[in-house]
């Protein structure tokens, strides 16, 4: 639970205040799967022990959060993917294999049904990577940080990734 091994918490927290505040009634979902690796966040080290994607979810959500099975475009308004490397790790492999990268099936079933059904998708942070490989050939739009100075940008490797 957290930007290393989850989702960022302060994207996830600003999204639902803001969703909340335009009075949207937001509603979780993550994959039931356990997470790729836990990473202790004061050391950045990886630690010992398994955790649940769903499970740390809750911690976030502060609330209910479904599975990732049960959600269906035609029973909300858009989705949101927060970022942090969760969905670089969880809800994908980027984190480890980059461009040669997989999504996770359920993500991409959600991505390619909201992109059918014609629904407005968000992703934050290093999640538009998903967007990316499900639906980077359908002609999709995609803005994915800049390229700069390593000290400024330094994950825009990502950038080339998604081409």
């Amino acid at each position: 639970c957290g930007v290393y091994d989850g989702t960022e918490v302060h994207e996830a927290a600003a999204v639902l205040a803001a969703l909340s505040k335009h009075g949207a009634e937001p509603v979780m979902f993550a994959p039931d799967k356990a997470q790729a690796h836990v990473v202790d966040h004061t050391a950045g080290s990886e630690m010992s022990q398994e955790r649940n994607v769903l499970k740390e979810s809750a911690r976030i959500a502060r609330g209910a959060v479904s599975p990732l099975t049960d959600l269906k475009a035609a029973d909300v308004s858009a989705v949101v993917f927060p970022g942090g490397f969760g969905a670089a790790k969880n809800l994908s492999d980027f984190g480890f294999k980059g461009a040669d990268m997989s999504v996770d099936s359920e993500v991409e079933r959600i991505l390619s049904e909201f992109h059918a059904a014609g629904k407005p998708q968000a992703l934050c942070c290093i999640a538009p990577i998903l967007a990316a490989k499900v639906l980077g050939k359908s002609g999709v739009t995609l803005t994915l940080g800049n390229c700069g100075a390593e000290g400024d940008w330094p994950y825009q490797g990502s950038i080339e990734a998604a081409k």
